[in-house]
């Protein structure tokens, strides 16, 4: 059943523009190596305030060396909050190139610091280890506080679509070995459970679709996907206890294949007494925060930075 005619008017007309990704493993060398010179085709503004530089982690037993793309700002002095943050692409493609105009813009607005983790991919580098190399980046962030001027008891974890989801499975495994504590979890539109497919008959036409994402979960997870024993660290949608959890943002378009499985998440954190924000805008499909010519993605900024102010005990814009 067609959705284009739910789609808000300030969207439809850039849907022919957005990459339509076959997804097969054969396919996907090919797919990462374009989607990286197009991040690095894309001109950053120049700002003096931000500096980034690259961290290399080193290999660990079952688990690949791998990134960590570090930003902060000049002038932000000591005890700075700081977000680690999680790319998008379905855990197959993506890095952090894709988000660094917005990682740079956040810092220059916010003077915090951002760690984004270049995890690595599946079908290569199935669960466990995304998530067992975000844990190594939270230990990392912790151990190198004092030297970036962060404020410990301040950060947080932030994602988008897989990210999202990477980072609320983060935010379950640093709560159950209770290491590490985090602020908050700021989740756009979260990859959250296995066995979403169409039940909703207007969600998922766009973007990311069923296909793609069965795809994306059987390269995570194997031939356990949608099987009864997958783990609340790889699906947190799985997760029968989210108590103790943080404060939690979550935004997700009306349209978005994401849609039920973020609302049910946002509805057990709340009744788990976790505090939740949950944001649903009409007309929206995956990925439409990316097009902020448009009222919709302009309206999402503004709730997404308010979230993370609150959540860093920062001063409201004026």
């Amino acid at each position: 059943m067609s959705s284009k005619h739910l789609v808000d008017p300030e969207l439809v007309g850039v849907l022919d523009f957005f990459p339509k990704m076959l997804f097969e493993k054969e396919s996907m060398t090919a797919i990462r190596n374009e989607l990286e010179a197009m991040y690095a085709a894309m001109p950053v503004p120049e700002n003096p305030f931000v500096i980034a530089e690259t961290v290399r982690m080193p290999a660990q037993p079952e688990l690949p060396a791998f990134d960590l793309r570090v930003y902060r700002h000049k002038d932000a002095g000591k005890n700075v909050p700081a977000i680690l943050h999680f790319h998008g692409g379905g855990y197959v493609i993506g890095s952090p190139g894709i988000c660094e105009i917005a990682n740079r813009t956040l810092v220059a607005e916010l003077g915090c610091a951002i760690v984004s983790v270049n995890y690595p991919l599946a079908p290569e580098h199935p669960h466990p280890q995304p998530v067992e190399a975000a844990y190594a980046a939270l230990k990392w962030l912790n151990e190198s506080a004092g030297g970036l001027g962060v404020d410990k008891t301040r950060i947080g974890v932030k994602g988008e679509s897989a990210g999202g989801g990477l980072a609320a499975c983060l935010a379950l495994l640093a709560r159950d070995r209770g290491e590490f504590s985090l602020a908050f979890q700021h989740l756009i539109q979260p990859m959250l459970d296995d066995r979403t497919g169409s039940e909703h008959p207007f969600a998922g036409e766009f973007v990311w679709t069923a296909a793609q994402n069965r795809f994306a979960w059987s390269a995570l997870l194997g031939s356990a996907t949608g099987k009864s024993n997958v783990s609340e660290y790889a699906a947190p949608a799985r997760a029968t206890n989210l108590r103790g959890l943080p404060p939690t943002f979550i935004a997700v378009g009306a349209l978005d294949l994401f849609l039920h499985e973020d609302a049910d998440y946002a509805q057990k954190l709340a009744e788990a007494g976790v505090p939740v924000e949950l944001h649903v805008y009409p007309g929206a499909y995956h990925g439409f925060d990316l097009l902020m010519d448009t009222r919709v993605a302009q309206q999402a900024g503004r709730d997404s930075l308010a979230a993370l102010r609150a959540f860093m005990r920062l001063p409201s814009a004026t």
